[in-house]
């Protein structure tokens, strides 16, 4: 990092105001029900909410403090000044060094909530003139924070004013059903229906590429736009989704143009303060649906489909291979391999790779490795990457990205964008792949993508007119 950027960081997180005023208060009796909440209270202009591991959950507000990255320019904002440098194609290394500047500027332990989005991984893996203009990275250093547990609530805001609003907010009763809380109007299965016929025929594109040698596996996706009326209500699906559903990871945000309500099936990766680190592969998937029997059915076919077990094999090797190229040796393993993990309307192979990151490389080196996670892109992932450019209708954008939390202490968790409701401007949509091999067929990975758009779909809720 150069002595410019340098000051430049260090200017802007000075000009950070710390989370002085701290007040702990007892647990919430339905921690999503009240982070959802106060996501409705339209505290600030971005917000996200954040579901980590062990039910606790975390729910982040602001809006004068944020760092926006594009491939060829980096913006951090605070107090209603403004900072600009260059990134010279490398605008993870210049948003990290953004961060760490909180870190320097002795605001140890502070949070930040953002996103990373799909074409990022141009830059870091393949061909960036695809990576676009649009923004890549995203973070939010909130005003408040709050964290829901199981024994209590801890309230974090820059000023008396910001932890009263919460405290209020907090206090008032939860309201049941409201009249904005419907159900789709129109049928799940002719919403996820749409554009099937197209990508059928993208699937045999990518089975042509795999047979003529320029790839091994790739993750194709498919888009289903929603109507513009009526709107779709994120806060409320974000509920009704969550109540159904059981993700690695759920998040609700309006964050950076983007709005999103997930419950993502695996994490890209997890890096604690000490170094530890984990990704979590999840590659071969069958339906899962309400009969215990037909479940366990599908199980043990999903335990014996070598098309599947292929799949998720060759993605814990490169996930292997990518923690590696961080790690200490002799610090990667295998954890959990293959294991079978219910994630809402299917369930899927599903595996742990661990490590411990070398003394010289940090948190957003892992991600730069990991990122994305290869049961979004394929095998190899350059290779894939091309691939999908090729076979894929337009950006991804946040689909098969990330969002994430992470301290200035060194944590950093982040989410794979799946199973998730899309909004950005005037548009909503839902977005679903499927793993392509040399043993795929069109009529299959459809069917996967049917199957995974049921986790989302069937709990749309939309506003009043």
């Amino acid at each position: 990092m150069s002595t410019g950027s340098r000051n430049i960081w260090e200017a802007w997180a000075r000009s950070v105001a710390p989370l002085v005023r701290v007040n702990t208060g007892e647990p919430c009796p339905d921690p999503a029900a009240t982070a959802t909440r106060l996501a409705q209270a339209g505290l600030a202009d971005q917000y996200m909410v954040y579901e980590a591991e062990g039910g606790v959950w975390h729910f982040a507000a602001g809006s004068a403090v944020s760092v926006t990255a594009d491939s060829t320019a980096i913006t951090a904002q605070s107090g209603g000044r403004t900072w600009t440098s260059r990134t010279d194609r490398q605008p993870l290394t210049a948003f990290a060094a953004a961060l760490s500047a909180l870190r320097d500027a002795g605001d140890e332990g502070r949070h930040f909530y953002g996103w990373a989005a799909f074409e990022l991984a141009h830059l870091l893996h393949a061909d960036a003139a695809t990576a676009g203009d649009q923004p890549l990275l995203h973070a939010l250093i909130p005003s408040v924070e709050v964290t829901l547990t199981g024994d209590r609530t801890v309230v974090r805001a820059v000023d008396e004013a910001w932890a009263r609003k919460v405290a209020d907010l907090l206090a008032e009763p939860s309201a049941g059903r409201t009249a904005h809380d419907e159900p789709m109007p129109e049928s799940t299965e002719g919403v996820i229906a749409t554009g099937t016929a197209a990508y059928g025929r993208a699937v045999s594109r990518t089975v042509g590429d795999i047979h003529a040698g320029l790839l091994e596996k790739a993750v194709v996706s498919r888009k289903v736009p929603l109507p513009a009326e009526p709107r779709p209500d994120f806060p409320a699906t974000y509920l009704a989704g969550r109540r159904a559903n059981t993700p690695a990871r759920s998040y609700l945000m309006d964050l950076g143009g983007y709005r999103a309500a997930g419950f993502s099936p695996e994490t890209v990766l997890e890096v604690g303060a000490e170094g530890g680190v984990s990704t979590q592969p999840l590659a071969g998937t069958r339906a899962r649906g309400a009969d215990p029997a037909e479940n366990e059915r599908r199980r043990a076919e999903l335990l014996s489909d070598p098309k599947e077990i292929h799949e998720h094999a060759v993605s814990v090797r490169l996930a292997w291979d990518e923690m590696a190229a961080v790690c200490r040796p002799g610090s990667v393993a295998v954890e959990e391999f293959m294991t079978v993990r219910p994630r809402g309307s299917v369930q899927h192979l599903a595996s742990r790779v661990t490590g411990r990151l070398r003394p010289d490389r940090g948190p957003w080196d892992a991600f730069a490795s990991l990122f994305p996670a290869i049961t979004a892109t394929g095998v190899s992932k350059r290779d894939a990457l091309q691939a999908l450019a090729r076979h894929e209708d337009g950006p991804r954008g946040l689909y098969g990205g990330a969002v994430f939390r992470g301290s200035t202490d060194g944590d950093l968790d982040a989410a794979l964008v799946l199973r998730t409701l899309i909004g950005a401007g005037d548009e909503a949509w839902l977005r679903a792949g499927a793993g392509v091999t040399a043993q795929s067929s069109p009529e299959r990975e459809i069917e996967e993508t049917c199957e995974k758009l049921r986790s989302v779909a069937p709990y749309l809720r939309f506003a009043a007119d």
